[in-house]
């Protein structure tokens, strides 16, 4: 079963959207969207104006229209669709705003700050109607699909890992960030790993450190164990401040099963070595990173069709992380049952939107409510 959602059908005319945030990743969304043919740029919403103007200048369009108000400038330019590349801290009040105005939602990850408050976006995704999908872009890879086409020929899947070392000198807010690695970055492998083995996590146990030529104010270095869905563990490994030999940004993977082991190393063709054959069939290509989610998301208004990123199919990858967290400070084992209803009981008090709160109130459970989409 999905949520339903409104869609847009397709009258030979491309999408005309809204991208509201103008920073760094906004432009990198303001040149995909320029550069897709489905999609049409009507304007751009900051609180800074002269970053907006600034923004439209660099993307070739300087008499853009810009604005402030996510509803209001979707109204003024006919936009059918809004594109939210803000802070993660916007994503909750920006994403509101929009699906409340009737318009569906593409969303940079994390779908929000908090699992508390991504429970809530789902409800009011579930009010409005409207499409909320987050944009999880490094699941749009032809090669991480073929990593799982030919894990299918391993039988029973038991065990996934990825190692994930880089060195970035980003300067700036991750710098000093409590998590950065944690929050910042593992989201996507966490994500890669829900989708290779199409399972949720059930537990997680997780130690964070910070070694000590690390130029980050928070812990760097994470090493964590999951339980999924299916008795599979995915272990991840990863550290921010480690130069030589660096991996891929969608780390190294190792996927090891009855019959064998599939690896890849983020960048290339994945490989496998397996008693079972592997089949000729072809795997899908979802299209690259953000331009790939971009086609899903339009795809999906076009068609009805459930993106991989739909919030409630989402939230999971961010129960991951809040759950390694949440491990790591208190050095125990989590359970994701038992954070799930505890971002649930805060969901439901921090709640203001009547229909959104009783949408909460009605789930029997947040697991239940999020594997139901």
């Amino acid at each position: 079963m999905s949520t339903p959602f409104a869609t847009i059908p397709d009258d030979g005319t491309p999408l005309r959207v809204v991208v509201v945030g103008a920073g760094g990743m906004g432009r990198a969304w303001l040149r995909t969207v320029e550069e897709s043919p489905l999609v049409e740029l009507a304007g751009i919403v900051d609180l800074d104006q002269g970053a907006a103007r600034a923004a439209a200048a660099a993307a070739g369009r300087p008499d853009l229209p810009v604005g402030t108000g996510t509803a209001a400038l979707a109204a003024d330019v006919g936009a059918r669709a809004v594109i939210n590349v803000t802070v993660p801290a916007a994503h909750h009040p920006v994403t509101t705003e929009a699906l409340s105005a009737g318009l569906p939602v593409l969303g940079e990850k994390p779908v929000a700050s908090t699992v508390a408050q991504g429970l809530s976006l789902a409800a009011a995704a579930e009010v409005s109607g409207q499409l909320f999908m987050v944009s999880q872009s490094r699941r749009y890879n032809r090669q991480l699909f073929e990593a799982k086409r030919l894990a299918a020929s391993l039988g029973s899947v038991g065990i996934v890992s990825a190692e994930f070392f880089k060195a970035p000198h980003f300067g700036g807010f991750r710098d000093a960030m409590d998590h950065p690695l944690l929050l910042d970055m593992a989201i996507h492998q966490f994500d890669m790993a829900r989708f290779l083995l199409d399972a949720d996590p059930v537990s997680v146990f997780c130690e964070e450190y910070n070694p000590s030529w690390s130029w980050y104010r928070g812990d760097a270095g994470a090493s964590a164990i999951f339980e999924m869905t299916g008795g599979e563990r995915f272990v991840f490994t990863g550290s921010w401040c480690s130069p030589g030999q660096e991996t891929s940004w969608n780390a190294s993977w190792r996927i090891s099963g009855e019959h064998g082991t599939v690896l890849w190393d983020g960048d290339n063709e994945p490989t496998v070595e397996s008693t079972e054959a592997t089949g000729a069939t072809a795997s899908s290509d979802p299209g690259q990173e953000i331009a790939g989610s971009l086609r899903d998301f339009v795809a999906a208004l076009r068609t009805g069709s459930t993106p991989m990123g739909q919030v409630h199919r989402n939230i999971m990858s961010l129960a991951m992380v809040e759950a390694a967290v949440l491990s790591a400070s208190t050095g125990t084992r989590v359970s994701v049952d038992a954070l799930l209803e505890e971002s649930h009981r805060q969901a439901i008090l921090e709640e203001r939107d009547p229909g959104a709160l009783e949408v909460l109130k009605s789930w029997p459970s947040a697991r239940t409510a999020l594997s139901a989409s």
